[in-house]
């Protein structure tokens, strides 16, 4: 089973919310939070707490925030239903590992904001902390002909992506065990047998849909079972550069 550790050091409304830190870009990236995904939050939605899940949040978001501000884009938060007027000011969802099924209503608003220009970033992962069968997410990305599958064999440490479209350079990933998918164009590869496990589609209308089924590099892990120069914070600003184009 995969378990994800965090070495940090630190430095419910039902409308969309903007963080007040990134608030100035030209463009907006959403994270979807309110459909059980266990390690994004709303630092705001947790003052007065303590522990290990408030300094992953504080981590992951000041490295989301570095991300954005790369890309001229602020950040928000879904945290309710997603309904197709949350999404008229969405640049890019982000969808990490949720662990609930989405509403049909949500299913076809996401699947129609793409349809119609928006971008699209859907991350799963192995079987641990969520399940095809807890979240209906392939019900949302096989319209655009890429599906999620089982687990992989391949279990063994370390991924990478080649030069391309969507990295300019060929960059070391962070990869554990994930889950397979097929369709669209593949741009993770991991380093056991070099299958893809992450691909991207521009769709016809002007959409862009990434997808991955390790959830490792978009945590922003760099360090794992002994490697500490896995290159996540260039990826994801890669990746969101080219959904954003």
């Amino acid at each position: 089973m995969k378990q994800f550790v965090f070495i940090v050091i630190l430095m419910i409304t039902n409308a969309p919310v903007l963080s007040a830190q990134t608030n100035a870009g030209k463009h907006h990236i959403f994270l979807d939070i309110a459909h059980g995904q266990r390690f994004w939050n709303d630092p705001q939605d947790m003052v007065g707490s303590a522990g290990q899940d408030l300094e992953r949040v504080k981590y992951l978001t000041s490295q989301m925030e570095t991300t954005a501000e790369a890309v001229g884009a602020s950040i928000g938060y879904f945290k309710s239903k997603i309904k197709p007027e949350d999404l008229i000011d969405c640049d890019l969802l982000f969808i990490h590992i949720p662990s609930t099924s989405y509403h049909a209503d949500e299913v076809n608003a996401i699947i129609n904001y793409v349809r119609d220009g928006g971008a699209l970033f859907l991350i799963m992962d192995a079987d641990y902390w969520s399940t095809l069968k807890q979240t209906n997410v392939n019900q949302i990305i096989s319209p655009f002909n890429i599906r999620f599958g089982a687990n992989s064999a391949d279990t063994l440490s370390g991924g990478f992506t080649k030069a391309g479209v969507l990295t300019s350079e060929a960059l070391k990933v962070t990869y554990h065990g994930a889950r397979t998918l097929s369709g669209g164009t593949p741009f993770t590869f991991n380093t056991q047998s070099q299958q893809p496990f992450g691909a991207f589609r521009d769709i016809k209308g002007g959409g862009k849909i990434a997808v991955m089924g390790d959830g490792m590099v978009s945590l922003y892990m760099t360090s794992w079972k002994d490697v500490k120069d896995y290159q996540c914070q260039e990826f994801m600003q890669a990746v969101f550069q080219w959904l954003l184009e």
